[in-house]
C-alpha cells in the first residue's frame, strides 16, 4: 500500500509545495517548526482542503483538485493520533477502545486482544483517563485508532507533550506497531531521536518544500541531507546484534565493522538493534589510535566529503555494511587529507550513546 501526495497551498505568508511517495512502514515527515509538516498531514486527513494537488492511498483517490474530488474525512478510513490523547474522560479505557472498534468494518474484525497486548494496556482497561500517565494515555489513543481498522495511521508529534521518561516508555511500543502491523504510518515529528528509531522512509521538509525523500537509512547517512537535518542532529545508524552483557554495566554489540560497547541496554543476547551515532560524536584518525579512554574504534573508509560554507565539514564513512557520518572542521578534513577511498578509523565514545538512540531494528 502506497500513499501518494502532491500538494500546493498558500495562506498568510506561508507557501506549501510538497510531493512524495510513502510506502508501507513508517514514513516520517521531519522538519523544523513552520516547515509545513502538520499542513501536509491535515491535508491527507481531510481536515484541510489544499488549493491544488492530488492525494491517493493505494490507488484510492482522496483528493484531486483537477477532478474536483475531495473525499469527506469520515469516508477516508484514516486513524489520527494527536499530541494529546484526546480520550473521553467519562469512559473507561475499555470503553474508549470500544469506541474505535465501533468504526471498524464488521467483516474485518477488531483484533482487540492483539492490540491490547501489543500496546501493553491490559492492566489499564478498567481505569479512566484521569488516572493514566501521559504515556499510557497515548498508548490507549493509538489503540483506539488501530481498532477502527484504518487504511493509514496519521500521527502528529504524538510524543511532543511527554517528558523524556514517558517518551522512553512509549517508543518500544511504537516500534512494535511498526513491526507487527500492516498499517502504514505517516509520522510527523521534529525529534530526530524518534525519527531515527522509527522511520523506514524519511521525508525532509524545509520552508514548505520537500528537500529530500527516500529510505530513512539512505537519507540520514547522506551528507547533502545535513543542512535540512541540522548539523547538531545529523547522524546515521549502525545495525548491531547484542553479543554480551558485561559485568561493568556495558553491553557488547557486534556490528559488521567490529565490536561496539555502549551503556547497558535491556535486551536479550542475539537481539537486533539499530544504534544512532550523531555525527558530532565521531572522531576520525588516519591511524589506529592507542591509549585513548574511548573504547570504540571502527575501521572505516571515506565515501564522501561535504565542505560547508563555514568552518565545518561532514564526512560520510563506510564501516562494514553501514554508513556513518562524522562532523569535523574543514581544517581537520584538509589536514587528514580526507577524500573518497581514504582508509581511516572512527572513534566513538561509549558514554556518548544515549538510550534514546538505541532501538529495535525494523
Amino acid at each position: 500500500m502506497t500513499l501518494s501526495v502532491r500538494l500546493t497551498h498558500r495562506f498568510g505568508g506561508f507557501s506549501l509545495d510538497a510531493a512524495f511517495e510513502a510506502p508501507m512502514g513508517v514514513t516520517a515527515v521531519f522538519g523544523r517548526s513552520g516547515s509545513g509538516k502538520t499542513t501536509v498531514i491535515n491535508a491527507v486527513a481531510g481536515l484541510l482542503r489544499p488549493d491544488a494537488g492530488h492525494v491517493a492511498l493505494d490507488g484510492r483517490v482522496l483528493f484531486d483538485s483537477s477532478r474536483k474530488v475531495f473525499m469527506p474525512v469520515h469516508r477516508r478510513r484514516l486513524g489520527y493520533v494527536f499530541q494529546e490523547g484526546r480520550l473521553f474522560p467519562h469512559l473507561s479505557v475499555r470503553q474508549n477502545l470500544d469506541y474505535g472498534r465501533w468504526f471498524a468494518p464488521r467483516e474485518e474484525g477488531a483484533g482487540f486482544d492483539h492490540v491490547v497486548a501489543m500496546l501493553g494496556i491490559g492492566a489499564l482497561l478498567d481505569r479512566r483517563p484521569g488516572g493514566l500517565s501521559g504515556g499510557e494515555k497515548q498508548r490507549v489513543a493509538i489503540g483506539r485508532a488501530l481498532l477502527a481498522k484504518p487504511r493509514l495511521l496519521l500521527m502528529d508529534e504524538p510524543l511532543a507533550a511527554l517528558d523524556e521518561e514517558r517518551k522512553a516508555e512509549i517508543l518500544p511500543y511504537l516500534e512494535r506497531l511498526r513491526d507487527e502491523t500492516e498499517i502504514p504510518v505517516l509520522y510527523v515529528s521534529h525529534s530526530m531521536a524518534e525519527v531515527a528509531r522509527l522511520a523506514t522512509t524519511l521525508v525532509l521538509m524545509e520552508a514548505g518544500r520537500v528537500v529530500r525523500a527516500g529510505p530513512a537509512a539512505d537519507v540520514l547517512s547522506d551528507p547533502d541531507s545535513v543542512p535540512a537535518l541540522g548539523v547538531r542532529t545529523a547522524g546515521a545508524s549502525l545495525h548491531a546484534i547484542v553479543a554480551a552483557q558485561e559485568e561493568d554495566g556495558l553491553t557488547r554489540l557486534q556490528t559488521s565493522a567490529g565490536p561496539l560497547l555502549i551503556p547497558r541496554v535491556e535486551a536479550e543476547i542475539g537481539a537486533r538493534l539499530a544504534i544512532r551515532i550523531p555525527a558530532q560524536d565521531v572522531i576520525l584518525s588516519r591511524n589506529r589510535p592507542e591509549g585513548l579512554s574511548a573504547l570504540n574504534v571502527l575501521a572505516a573508509t571515506v565515501t564522501a566529503v561535504r565542505l560547508g560554507e563555514g568552518p565545518g565539514a561532514i564526512i560520510q564513512l563506510r564501516a562494514g555494511e553501514d554508513l556513518l557520518l562524522a562532523r569535523v572542521t574543514r581544517r581537520s578534513a584538509l589536514a587528514l587529507e580526507l577524500a573518497p577511498g581514504v582508509a581511516c578509523f572512527a572513534i566513538l565514545k561509549t558514554v556518548a550513546v544515549a538510550q534514546t538512540n538505541v532501538g529495535g531494528a525494523g
